[in-house]
Protein backbone atom coordinates (compact mmCIF):
# COMPACT_ATOMS: atom_id res chain seq x y z
CA UNK A 1 0.00 0.00 0.00
CA UNK A 2 2.87 2.33 0.84
CA UNK A 3 4.52 1.53 -2.50
CA UNK A 4 1.27 2.34 -4.29
CA UNK A 5 1.09 5.68 -2.48
CA UNK A 6 4.68 6.42 -3.52
CA UNK A 7 3.97 5.59 -7.17
CA UNK A 8 0.86 7.78 -7.22
CA UNK A 9 2.66 10.65 -5.51
CA UNK A 10 5.54 10.65 -7.98
CA UNK A 11 2.98 10.35 -10.80
CA UNK A 12 2.03 13.98 -10.14
CA UNK A 13 5.61 14.89 -11.04
CA UNK A 14 5.41 12.79 -14.22
CA UNK A 15 2.11 14.45 -15.17
CA UNK A 16 3.62 17.89 -14.58
CA UNK A 17 6.68 17.10 -16.74
CA UNK A 18 4.52 15.71 -19.55
CA UNK A 19 2.83 19.09 -20.08
CA UNK A 20 6.04 20.36 -21.70
CA UNK A 21 5.64 17.81 -24.50
CA UNK A 22 2.07 16.44 -24.71
CA UNK A 23 -1.31 18.15 -24.39
CA UNK A 24 -3.14 17.56 -21.11
CA UNK A 25 -6.11 15.63 -22.49
CA UNK A 26 -4.03 13.75 -25.06
CA UNK A 27 -1.71 12.65 -22.26
CA UNK A 28 -4.68 11.43 -20.22
CA UNK A 29 -6.08 9.56 -23.20
CA UNK A 30 -2.80 7.76 -23.82
CA UNK A 31 -2.01 6.97 -20.19
CA UNK A 32 -5.43 5.52 -19.46
CA UNK A 33 -5.24 3.45 -22.65
CA UNK A 34 -1.90 2.05 -21.46
CA UNK A 35 -3.35 1.47 -18.00
CA UNK A 36 -6.39 -0.37 -19.37
CA UNK A 37 -4.22 -2.62 -21.55
CA UNK A 38 -1.89 -3.37 -18.64
CA UNK A 39 -4.82 -4.71 -16.59
CA UNK A 40 -6.15 -7.08 -19.26
CA UNK A 41 -3.69 -9.92 -18.43
CA UNK A 42 -4.75 -9.71 -14.78
CA UNK A 43 -8.30 -10.72 -15.72
CA UNK A 44 -6.92 -14.18 -16.54
CA UNK A 45 -5.01 -14.41 -13.23
CA UNK A 46 -7.57 -13.06 -10.75
CA UNK A 47 -11.09 -14.47 -10.79
CA UNK A 48 -13.72 -12.78 -8.60
CA UNK A 49 -15.52 -14.90 -6.06
CA UNK A 50 -19.09 -14.66 -4.81
CA UNK A 51 -20.45 -13.14 -8.04
CA UNK A 52 -23.01 -14.46 -10.47
CA UNK A 53 -22.05 -15.13 -14.07
CA UNK A 54 -23.76 -11.89 -15.13
CA UNK A 55 -22.00 -9.83 -12.45
CA UNK A 56 -18.59 -11.24 -13.39
CA UNK A 57 -19.10 -10.65 -17.13
CA UNK A 58 -17.92 -7.81 -19.35
CA UNK A 59 -21.56 -7.01 -20.10
CA UNK A 60 -22.27 -6.48 -16.42
CA UNK A 61 -19.42 -3.98 -16.15
CA UNK A 62 -20.41 -2.01 -19.26
CA UNK A 63 -22.96 0.53 -17.96
CA UNK A 64 -21.34 1.10 -14.53
CA UNK A 65 -17.97 1.42 -16.27
CA UNK A 66 -19.42 3.98 -18.68
CA UNK A 67 -20.78 6.09 -15.81
CA UNK A 68 -17.53 5.85 -13.84
CA UNK A 69 -15.49 6.55 -16.97
CA UNK A 70 -17.29 9.81 -17.73
CA UNK A 71 -16.74 11.01 -14.16
CA UNK A 72 -13.11 9.86 -14.27
CA UNK A 73 -12.59 11.73 -17.56
CA UNK A 74 -13.81 14.95 -15.93
CA UNK A 75 -11.80 14.52 -12.74
CA UNK A 76 -8.57 13.52 -14.47
CA UNK A 77 -8.98 16.24 -17.10
CA UNK A 78 -9.37 18.98 -14.49
CA UNK A 79 -6.37 17.63 -12.62
CA UNK A 80 -4.09 17.45 -15.64
CA UNK A 81 -5.12 20.83 -17.09
CA UNK A 82 -4.82 22.45 -13.66
CA UNK A 83 -1.23 21.26 -13.37
CA UNK A 84 -0.30 23.89 -15.96
CA UNK A 85 -0.85 26.60 -13.35
CA UNK A 86 0.12 24.97 -10.06
CA UNK A 87 2.80 22.74 -8.58
CA UNK A 88 2.72 18.96 -8.30
CA UNK A 89 2.73 19.16 -4.50
CA UNK A 90 -0.17 21.59 -4.24
CA UNK A 91 -2.14 19.64 -6.84
CA UNK A 92 -1.74 16.46 -4.81
CA UNK A 93 -2.90 18.05 -1.56
CA UNK A 94 -5.89 19.70 -3.20
CA UNK A 95 -6.83 16.46 -4.97
CA UNK A 96 -6.46 14.62 -1.66
CA UNK A 97 -9.30 16.74 -0.30
CA UNK A 98 -11.57 13.94 -1.54
CA UNK A 99 -10.55 11.94 1.55
CA UNK A 100 -12.71 14.35 3.56
CA UNK A 101 -15.35 14.99 0.92
CA UNK A 102 -16.24 11.30 0.50
CA UNK A 103 -17.56 10.78 4.05
CA UNK A 104 -19.04 14.30 4.04
CA UNK A 105 -21.16 13.62 0.95
CA UNK A 106 -21.86 10.17 2.31
CA UNK A 107 -24.01 12.00 4.88
CA UNK A 108 -26.54 12.68 2.11
CA UNK A 109 -26.46 8.97 1.25
CA UNK A 110 -27.56 8.16 4.81
CA UNK A 111 -24.01 7.40 5.97
CA UNK A 112 -23.50 9.60 9.01
CA UNK A 113 -19.92 10.97 9.20
CA UNK A 114 -18.07 10.35 12.46
CA UNK A 115 -16.61 13.16 14.55
CA UNK A 116 -13.16 12.68 13.03
CA UNK A 117 -14.47 13.79 9.63
CA UNK A 118 -15.65 17.11 11.01
CA UNK A 119 -12.38 17.66 12.88
CA UNK A 120 -10.43 16.72 9.76
CA UNK A 121 -12.56 18.97 7.59
CA UNK A 122 -11.91 21.95 9.85
CA UNK A 123 -8.15 21.35 9.81
CA UNK A 124 -8.14 20.81 6.04
CA UNK A 125 -10.12 23.98 5.35
CA UNK A 126 -7.65 26.04 7.37
CA UNK A 127 -4.84 24.28 5.56
CA UNK A 128 -6.49 24.99 2.22
CA UNK A 129 -6.54 28.68 3.11
CA UNK A 130 -2.80 28.77 3.82
CA UNK A 131 -1.95 26.57 0.84
CA UNK A 132 -3.92 28.26 -1.91
CA UNK A 133 -5.57 31.53 -0.81
CA UNK A 134 -3.41 34.62 -1.30
CA UNK A 135 -3.28 37.73 0.87
CA UNK A 136 -5.83 39.27 -1.52
CA UNK A 137 -8.24 36.38 -0.78
CA UNK A 138 -7.95 34.97 -4.28
CA UNK A 139 -7.19 31.45 -5.45
CA UNK A 140 -4.96 30.60 -8.38
CA UNK A 141 -6.68 29.21 -11.47
CA UNK A 142 -4.79 25.93 -11.30
CA UNK A 143 -5.63 25.49 -7.62
CA UNK A 144 -9.30 26.17 -8.34
CA UNK A 145 -9.34 23.49 -11.05
CA UNK A 146 -7.78 20.98 -8.64
CA UNK A 147 -10.38 21.80 -6.00
CA UNK A 148 -13.28 21.35 -8.46
CA UNK A 149 -11.60 18.16 -9.60
CA UNK A 150 -11.65 16.89 -6.00
CA UNK A 151 -15.46 17.02 -6.17
CA UNK A 152 -15.42 14.75 -9.20
CA UNK A 153 -12.87 12.41 -7.57
CA UNK A 154 -15.34 12.24 -4.68
CA UNK A 155 -18.19 11.35 -7.04
CA UNK A 156 -15.97 8.75 -8.71
CA UNK A 157 -15.14 7.06 -5.40
CA UNK A 158 -18.81 6.97 -4.38
CA UNK A 159 -19.79 5.46 -7.74
CA UNK A 160 -17.06 2.82 -7.51
CA UNK A 161 -18.09 2.10 -3.91
CA UNK A 162 -21.61 1.42 -5.13
CA UNK A 163 -20.76 -0.80 -8.09
CA UNK A 164 -17.49 -2.59 -7.25
CA UNK A 165 -18.86 -5.07 -4.66
CA UNK A 166 -21.29 -6.40 -7.28
CA UNK A 167 -18.93 -6.54 -10.26
CA UNK A 168 -15.54 -7.85 -11.31
CA UNK A 169 -13.32 -4.94 -10.16
CA UNK A 170 -10.72 -5.51 -12.88
CA UNK A 171 -13.28 -5.51 -15.68
CA UNK A 172 -14.99 -2.46 -14.19
CA UNK A 173 -11.63 -0.67 -14.09
CA UNK A 174 -10.74 -1.62 -17.66
CA UNK A 175 -14.08 -0.36 -18.97
CA UNK A 176 -13.88 2.95 -17.09
CA UNK A 177 -10.25 3.52 -18.10
CA UNK A 178 -11.15 2.79 -21.73
CA UNK A 179 -14.08 5.23 -21.64
CA UNK A 180 -11.85 7.90 -20.07
CA UNK A 181 -9.19 7.28 -22.73
CA UNK A 182 -11.61 7.55 -25.66
CA UNK A 183 -13.22 10.75 -24.36
CA UNK A 184 -9.82 12.33 -23.60
CA UNK A 185 -8.40 11.53 -27.04
CA UNK A 186 -11.60 12.60 -28.81
CA UNK A 187 -11.33 16.00 -27.14
CA UNK A 188 -7.57 16.36 -26.95
CA UNK A 189 -6.28 15.27 -30.36
CA UNK A 190 -8.31 17.83 -32.41
CA UNK A 191 -7.62 20.72 -30.02
CA UNK A 192 -4.08 20.14 -28.75
CA UNK A 193 -0.76 20.13 -30.65
CA UNK A 194 0.60 16.63 -31.09
CA UNK A 195 3.75 15.40 -32.77
CA UNK A 196 5.99 12.38 -32.86
CA UNK A 197 8.82 14.42 -31.37
CA UNK A 198 6.64 15.54 -28.47
CA UNK A 199 5.48 11.98 -27.87
CA UNK A 200 9.06 10.74 -27.85
CA UNK A 201 10.16 13.49 -25.44
CA UNK A 202 7.27 12.76 -23.06
CA UNK A 203 7.42 8.96 -23.40
CA UNK A 204 8.97 8.20 -20.01
CA UNK A 205 6.41 10.24 -17.99
CA UNK A 206 3.66 8.72 -20.14
CA UNK A 207 4.81 5.14 -19.54
CA UNK A 208 5.26 5.81 -15.83
CA UNK A 209 1.76 7.27 -15.53
CA UNK A 210 0.24 4.46 -17.60
CA UNK A 211 2.00 1.32 -16.38
CA UNK A 212 3.11 2.62 -12.98
CA UNK A 213 0.27 4.81 -11.74
CA UNK A 214 -2.60 2.84 -13.28
CA UNK A 215 -1.36 -0.70 -13.84
CA UNK A 216 1.17 -1.46 -11.09
CA UNK A 217 -0.17 0.79 -8.30
CA UNK A 218 -3.76 -0.32 -8.87
CA UNK A 219 -2.69 -3.97 -8.60
CA UNK A 220 -0.69 -3.27 -5.43
CA UNK A 221 -3.75 -1.59 -3.92
CA UNK A 222 -6.00 -4.55 -4.73
CA UNK A 223 -3.50 -7.04 -3.29
CA UNK A 224 -2.67 -4.87 -0.28
CA UNK A 225 -6.27 -4.29 0.75
CA UNK A 226 -6.75 -8.02 1.17
CA UNK A 227 -4.84 -7.82 4.44
CA UNK A 228 -5.63 -4.35 5.78
CA UNK A 229 -8.81 -2.60 6.90
CA UNK A 230 -10.24 0.26 4.78
CA UNK A 231 -9.47 2.96 7.38
CA UNK A 232 -5.73 2.29 7.71
CA UNK A 233 -5.57 1.66 3.95
CA UNK A 234 -6.96 5.11 3.16
CA UNK A 235 -4.56 6.64 5.68
CA UNK A 236 -1.55 5.00 4.01
CA UNK A 237 -2.74 5.99 0.54
CA UNK A 238 -3.18 9.61 1.65
CA UNK A 239 0.62 9.77 1.97
CA UNK A 240 0.72 10.16 -1.80
CA UNK A 241 0.30 13.88 -1.13
CA UNK A 242 3.54 13.93 0.87
CA UNK A 243 5.40 11.95 -1.80
CA UNK A 244 4.11 14.35 -4.47
CA UNK A 245 5.35 17.39 -2.55
CA UNK A 246 8.74 15.76 -1.94
CA UNK A 247 8.98 14.64 -5.56
CA UNK A 248 8.11 18.10 -6.84
CA UNK A 249 10.84 19.60 -4.69
CA UNK A 250 13.55 17.04 -5.48
CA UNK A 251 12.87 16.43 -9.16
CA UNK A 252 11.34 19.69 -10.37
CA UNK A 253 12.80 22.21 -7.95
CA UNK A 254 9.32 23.29 -6.86
CA UNK A 255 9.66 25.11 -3.56
CA UNK A 256 6.85 25.63 -1.09
CA UNK A 257 7.11 28.63 1.23
CA UNK A 258 6.47 28.51 5.01
CA UNK A 259 2.82 29.50 4.52
CA UNK A 260 2.23 26.75 1.93
CA UNK A 261 4.08 24.15 4.02
CA UNK A 262 1.84 25.01 6.97
CA UNK A 263 -1.17 24.54 4.72
CA UNK A 264 0.12 21.15 3.56
CA UNK A 265 0.72 20.08 7.16
CA UNK A 266 -2.79 21.09 8.24
CA UNK A 267 -4.41 19.36 5.26
CA UNK A 268 -2.46 16.18 5.95
CA UNK A 269 -3.42 16.39 9.63
CA UNK A 270 -7.06 16.70 8.59
CA UNK A 271 -6.81 13.64 6.34
CA UNK A 272 -5.15 11.65 9.13
CA UNK A 273 -7.79 12.74 11.67
CA UNK A 274 -10.58 11.63 9.35
CA UNK A 275 -9.07 8.14 9.12
CA UNK A 276 -7.51 7.60 12.55
CA UNK A 277 -10.60 8.52 14.58
CA UNK A 278 -12.76 5.52 13.63
CA UNK A 279 -9.73 3.20 13.93
CA UNK A 280 -8.99 4.49 17.43
CA UNK A 281 -12.64 4.15 18.46
CA UNK A 282 -12.73 0.60 17.13
CA UNK A 283 -9.79 -0.57 19.29
CA UNK A 284 -11.17 -2.44 22.33
CA UNK A 285 -10.13 -0.99 25.67
CA UNK A 286 -8.43 -3.22 28.22
CA UNK A 287 -10.41 -3.79 31.41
Amino acid sequence: MLTAAFIWGVAFVAQRVSLDHIGALTFNGLRFAIGALSLVPLTFLFKPSGLSRQQASWKGALVPGLIAGVILFTAAGLQQVGLKWTTAGKAAFLTGFYILLVPFFGFFLKRRPHVGVWIGAGLALVGLYFLSITAEFTMGFGDALQLVGALFWTAHILVIDRFSPRLDPLKLSIVQFSVCSVLSLAWGLPSEPFSGAGLQAGLIPLLYAGFGSVGIAYTLQVVGQRGIAPGPAALILSLETVFAALGGGLLLGEQLGPRELLGCALMLAGMVAAQVWPVRKAVPQES
